[in-house]
């Protein structure tokens, strides 16, 4: 279904794409009815990123977008030449569009010597080019605050809200991985009209999770797990495990970025316990990920109708969930 960009300004529309997850921007283009804008891009035999925009934005209202989603480095390095060869070509407005923002995880200052990572890469969106970010489910919602633009913070919530009011869970409770998780899931449980329960969580690595005491009531009930992301699926295989313990039913679990790396695939095909495993598509899962028990679910809906408001001039707060 096409959704018409109407107005004043709709002849300065220009939607790009960098190349970590060209299908979402093509799903967002249909939406609106709008091209993906032309864009050269190539890496030279030294690595080095080449970038030249292929057709007139001078004055246009210009939409880069780009999770941070593998491999990292290089996807960052490819937006910010994005942005600075729009803006050396006159682009009028340039909104940095990143579905995924990983550097949210590195939010505060909580060792000796180390770097705020969220906060520079915000600085270095805004010094390519950017006047305005749009994203979706930070890690931590005070990165919101690091971005010196406005910055737009979208949620997946009411997408995957919708799709297990369809699955009809029956004698549910909404689970929080931790307790730094409980907020999330709070408003999980308060859409399904569902309880709460917290599952302490003791981290050993960065790769390995040990988690204990399950808060709450989850014997003989079916249990939803609600995460920001899943990375490693550590965190998810081994909540899903203790809650099996505690006496759960069924069990699943949800996030907005199915990151999925390293061994995440092969512990979720593995794991005895997880029923199914629900994600977005803010990053790309290429068809070798998607097993069975996986189910990825568009935001391209939302960041269309982000992109219409943003552009007519419209609030966007509707969105926000």
């Amino acid at each position: 279904m096409t959704m018409s960009v109407l107005g004043p300004r709709n002849w300065g529309l220009k939607i790009f794409s960098g190349g970590a997850n060209c299908d979402l921007t093509r799903e967002v283009c249909e939406l609106l009815g709008e091209p993906v804008g032309q864009a050269d891009i190539h890496r030279f035999s030294n690595e080095n990123i080449f970038v030249q925009i292929q057709e007139n934005v001078r004055e246009a209202d210009c939409y880069v977008v780009q999770p941070f989603g593998s491999p990292v480095h290089e996807n960052i390095m490819e937006l910010l030449i994005l942005m600075d060869a729009l803006r050396s070509a006159s682009a009028r407005r340039i909104t940095a569009v990143i579905p995924y923002y990983s550097y949210a995880r590195s939010d505060k200052k909580d060792a000796p010597r180390i770097s705020i990572a969220g906060r520079l890469m915000a600085d270095l969106l805004v010094t390519a080019g950017a006047n305005r970010v749009l994203t979706m489910t930070l890690h931590s919602e005070q990165v919101h605050g690091f971005f010196s633009v406005p910055t737009d913070h979208l949620t997946a919530t009411p997408i995957l809200v919708d799709y297990f009011e369809q699955l009809g869970l029956e004698n549910a409770v909404v689970v929080a991985p931790d307790a730094g998780h409980a907020k999330r899931a709070g408003e999980f449980a308060q859409r399904l009209k569902m309880p709460i329960a917290v599952v302490d969580k003791r981290r050993k690595s960065d790769m390995e999770v040990e988690t204990s005491v399950v808060v709450g009531d989850v014997r003989g009930k079916n249990c939803l797990i609600v995460d920001d992301e899943i990375a490693a699926a550590s965190t998810t295989v081994q909540t899903a495990k203790v809650l099996s313990e505690a006496g759960a039913r069924d069990i699943y679990a949800a996030a907005t970025h199915g990151v999925l790396c390293g061994p995440a695939i092969q512990r979720l095909r593995d794991s005895q316990t997880l029923k199914q495993v629900v994600v977005t598509n803010t990053v790309a899962v290429p068809p070798e990920k998607r097993i069975d028990r996986l189910c990825v679910l568009s935001v391209a809906p939302l960041f269309a109708q982000a992109i219409k408001s943003i552009h007519t001039g419209q609030s966007i707060s509707t969105l926000f969930g």
